[in-house]
């Protein structure tokens, strides 16, 4: 079977843009200058990341069926499985999800309805059952720090770093490839999401140093918009633990010189050395905001 990456220059391709084998068009209207459109890119080796809007997950075709992960919602997974049936007639085995949150996990009907057999952390399965949804499937297999999943002599690891975002976010990795598909916790190029919602800084931080150290060349996010690459180097987890550190030092600094009021925090504290990220204008207040929080309430 073909091995990934075997050329130095389709590896520099990939980082460089997306290769689609699914068109690109607008479902609906943009959103944020985002538009509504999808695309399905060959990684190589039956790896394929799918895009949905800013949403991406991955699929693995093998010879023995395929392994999907996070299938963001009905509508998309529909269109998920068009787009695998277009590579494949082999039946989607696995679905693993990333964690709890719904945004990345509620099309996963339409996989359950096919047969196949749903995976995540433990406290997914909490989760979930707290908040039911016709729509999202609990998990047929559930693990507490680390899980392999083999079909077709592919694998597929998780494994879970403790609460970070939420309580039940998982990591993949394909150990041949050495890549490593995270969600959430490392989107390249772009500040931390708004408030930070379900984010422990302090553990997200921990989280990250300890992911360094993983054996992986590349990683694929979870989040990205059209014009980011489907796949990126390893050094961005390097690179967003390095933000989060920069982010809170100068919270920090701000508020031992006596800043204390949140709205004045958002004003003053710049961090000049990402302007050039995602978002940096609309969220790096809110950011900050989020990082005073930490600091002055303890959450």
């Amino acid at each position: 079977m073909k091995r990934l990456f075997i050329l130095s220059a389709f590896v520099v391709g990939l980082l460089l843009s997306s290769i689609a084998t699914a068109s690109n068009f607008p479902t609906e209207e943009p959103v944020g200058g985002e538009p509504f459109g999808y695309s399905t890119t060959n990684i190589g080796d039956g790896l394929y990341v799918f895009r949905w809007w800013v949403y991406r997950n991955i699929f693995l075709v093998t010879d023995e069926g395929v392994i999907v992960t996070d299938p963001i919602n009905p509508k998309v997974a529909n269109q998920l499985l068009s787009e695998i049936r277009k590579i494949t007639d082999k039946p989607v085995k696995y679905v693993v999800y990333s964690h709890n949150h719904h945004d990345h996990i509620s099309g996963g009907k339409v996989f359950k309805d096919q047969g196949a057999t749903f995976i995540a952390h433990k406290n997914v399965l909490k989760e979930l059952g707290d908040h039911p949804s016709p729509v999202t499937p609990l998990p047929d297999i559930t693990f507490e720090d680390e899980y392999t999943v083999q079909l077709g002599g592919r694998t597929l690891e998780l494994k879970y770093f403790g609460p970070n975002h939420g309580e039940s976010l998982v990591v993949m990795r394909l150990p041949k490839e050495k890549i490593l598909f995270i969600v959430d916790i490392v989107t390249p190029r772009r500040v931390a999401f708004r408030t930070m919602p379900d984010f422990w800084p302090d553990e997200w931080i921990r989280s990250l140093k300890e992911i360094e150290q993983m054996d992986f060349d590349y990683v694929i996010s979870g989040h990205g918009p059209e014009t980011q690459p489907a796949i990126d180097p390893a050094s961005v987890v390097e690179e967003q633990r390095v933000y989060l550190e920069d982010l809170m030092a100068a919270v920090k600094k701000a508020m031992d010189s006596g800043s204390h009021n949140p709205d004045v925090l958002r004003k003053t504290v710049k961090l000049p050395k990402y302007e050039n990220w995602q978002y940096y204008k609309e969220w790096l207040p809110m950011n900050i905001e989020r990082i005073w929080a930490y600091y002055h309430m303890g959450w």
